[in-house]
């Protein structure tokens, strides 16, 4: 049996990371074989690229060029972990994925969507995400909580950017959501922990359950 794709998507200081090893905790203790893996990132190869995107290196190749080393870190996360733990039947977690292409380097950048869709399309090789978890947050309370980490590492290469690039990506993340809601699921992450705990147990409860029926169709 295929096993199962969760993607965690939103802004900066959402509370993904937060929430996906809660979440591995959880469905560990409930029976299901867990995988946790980021983008960019995840396999050797992807964690290398993902100093040079995030560090800022590539910055001045223009976004074009982040998007296709995006991609490669994703090939390589995909053919190296994400896929082998699907056919092994676990669960993947995976901090980002597609939809952060389409709305970082395709909605903010300007990069042609028809070319990051292609892209996406040859690299994810069928590795499609089951569920995504879309974590909404204003970009004013985002940016409040991601620089407290900020004073310890630095904001990344795309933490820095302004406001209006951060709600031109909440706005494109909540586009998706909308065009694709068999998928998506948007979770309110300005609330408190304790109710964005229940948002993404209601989820991804609710998504297992339609899995269940499915199979004993």
């Amino acid at each position: 049996m295929r096993g199962h794709l969760i993607t965690f998507e939103g802004g900066e200081g959402a509370g993904k990371s937060t929430q996906i090893s809660r979440l591995a905790e959880r469905l560990e203790k409930d029976g299901h074989k867990t995988l946790v893996t980021r983008e960019p990132g995840g396999s050797p190869g992807a964690e290398a690229l993902r100093h040079v995107v995030l560090s800022g290196a590539a910055e001045r190749f223009g976004v074009e060029m982040e998007a296709v080393l995006f991609a490669a870190a994703r090939s390589d996360n995909v053919e190296q972990v994400i896929k082998p733990a699907l056919e092994a039947g676990k669960t993947v977690l995976c901090d980002r994925y597609i939809d952060s292409s389409r709305v970082y380097q395709g909605a903010s950048g300007g990069v042609d969507m028809v070319f990051l869709l292609a892209m996406e399309q040859a690299v994810t090789e069928g590795a499609r995400p089951d569920l995504t978890l879309m974590f909404d947050l204003p970009p004013e309370e985002g940016l409040k909580r991601a620089a407290k980490v900020w004073a310890d590492q630095g904001p990344d290469r795309f933490e820095k950017e302004d406001l209006v690039e951060q709600q031109v990506r909440r706005d494109a993340f909540l586009e998706i959501a909308e065009l694709e809601p068999e998928r998506c699921v948007v979770i309110d992450a300005s609330k408190n922990l304790e109710d964005v705990n229940k948002q993404v147990d209601a989820a991804v409860d609710a998504y297992f359950g339609k899995a269940r029926k499915k199979a004993l169709a």
